[in-house]
């Protein structure tokens, strides 16, 4: 069994930047990918970005693209991300995935952490 957790959600004005952490435990994730999605209220959640388990991948929403980045430490067993110029339609809860039983984008992967919520003010 694997346990994901995240931090580093909060309150930001419009531009400004904050980094997510995704700490796993259970078992070393060393050799999956690793992903985040996000939900804003009354809408599906929504693939953000993900990462193979080499960094040598990494896949991006088109709205976060250039502004968001996504990387691994796999001897921590964390996954991170760098949100930049973040805008008021990036407030959402986000949440860190690993294990996809298909592709990155979809909703189907095994282990989910619960979620940090960031939002973003104008």
């Amino acid at each position: 069994q694997v346990q994901l957790v995240e931090s580093g959600g909060g309150l930001v004005q419009a531009g400004g930047s904050l980094r997510l952490s995704c700490a796993a435990s259970g078992r070393s994730l060393s050799s999956d990918a690793m992903g985040w999605f996000r939900q804003a209220p009354g809408k599906e959640r929504e693939f953000v970005a993900a990462i193979r388990w080499s960094g040598a991948y990494t896949g991006y929403a088109q709205s976060v693209k250039g502004r968001f980045t996504i990387s691994r430490d796999n001897a921590k067993n964390t996954v991170d991300l760098q949100m930049n110029s973040l805008k008021p339609e990036d407030t959402a809860v986000y949440y860190c995935a690993a294990e996809p039983r298909s592709s990155y984008s979809s909703n189907e992967w095994k282990y989910w952490g619960q979620g940090t919520q960031v939002t973003v003010s104008s």
